[in-house]
Parts: C-alpha cells; sequence; structure tokens
C-alpha cells in the first residue's frame, strides 16, 4: 500500500499547509466571479418605501420589477433611514407587512410588536432591557407599532415594564 504524507497530499489538491492553519486564506484568493448589481436610484426606494405603507398593489408590481427592493432603506435625513417592511409596520399596515415578511424581508421587534408576537417581544427585552424605549423608523417605539398594529398583549406588556411612545422631535408628520 503507498502512504504519502499530509503536505504532499495538499500539494496536490493544490493548497499549503499554512493555508490550513490561517482560517480563511484559501478564500482570500479567490476572486469574486460576479459583481454587485448597480445602486438603485434613490427615486425608486424613496417610492417604494412610500408605498409600501398603504399601497399593496403597488408594492407587488414593484417588487415583482426589481427584487432588490426588498431590502432597501430610504435615508431621510438625520439617521432616519425606512425599508418598505418599516414603512407597513409603524403605521400598522399587516398585509403588506405580511406580504414583504413572505418574500423575505428583514423582521425586527418593532414588526414583532405591530404584529402582535408578544413571546419574540418578551424575549427580546428579556435578553436586552435597554431596547424597551429605543426608537426605530421616524423615531417610534415599540409601543406605537404595538398600538398601530392593535396588538392588546403586547400594548398591556410594554406598558406594564414602563413603555413610552415617542418619537424624534424632527418630523411633525411621517413622511410621505
Amino acid at each position: 500500500m503507498n502512504t504519502i504524507s499530509r503536505s504532499s497530499f495538499l500539494k496536490t489538491l493544490g493548497i499549503s499547509a499554512a493555508s490550513l492553519v490561517v482560517p480563511g486564506s484559501v478564500y482570500a484568493r479567490i476572486e469574486p466571479t460576479q459583481d454587485k448589481p448597480p445602486q438603485i436610484n434613490p427615486e425608486i426606494v424613496k417610492e417604494f418605501v412610500g408605498v409600501s405603507h398603504s399601497k399593496i398593489d403597488r408594492v407587488k408590481e414593484m417588487l415583482e420589477n426589481n427584487p432588490l427592493l426588498l431590502h432597501v432603506s430610504y435615508d431621510w435625513g438625520g439617521g432616519d433611514f425606512e425599508s418598505g417592511i418599516e414603512a407597513a409596520g409603524h403605521v400598522g399596515n399587516k398585509e403588506i407587512a405580511n406580504y414583504l415578511l413572505s418574500k423575505g424581508a428583514r423582521y425586527n421587534v418593532y414588526l414583532a410588536s405591530m404584529l402582535g408576537h408578544i413571546e419574540v417581544v418578551k424575549l427580546v427585552l428579556g435578553t436586552n432591557p435597554g431596547l424597551l424605549n429605543s426608537k426605530g423608523p421616524h423615531g417610534f417605539t415599540m409601543l406605537h407599532h404595538a398600538k398601530k398594529g392593535e396588538a392588546n398583549d403586547v400594548i398591556a406588556f410594554l406598558e406594564s415594564v414602563g413603555a413610552k411612545e415617542t418619537r424624534m422631535d424632527f418630523y411633525a408628520v411621517s413622511p410621505k
């Protein structure tokens, strides 16, 4: 039976022993084969986020035409970023929120509050109680989201642990 040393075996594969010691060194030599798609026009992002507040048919149409819109956020200024799912969330639009979730949109504690996912809210706050009055898009808190979603169990829980319904000072009304 022929035996082969470890280093000889690795050399036949084109791998050096050092690459096994330093994680990722093999991958560092691999060049990306595909470029990222170009940046999405900010006006299209703004429209998508805007319609995600209330226009399910337009949301579906835009997402069908450009699936990359699912994860975009619009910069309203002053550190206030909003995605389509967040737009649906802070106005309590469960139909659009559930549609976007079914397509793979990112889920967060504000959305959980609006949708009445009490166990998720409790788990997040049990892990990090400092998030109780944290602010999502436009400065809306979890309590605001729960009220918009008429999530009575979440509202009662949040109020019982001292949640406040606040928002950032620089918006008198939600942007359109």
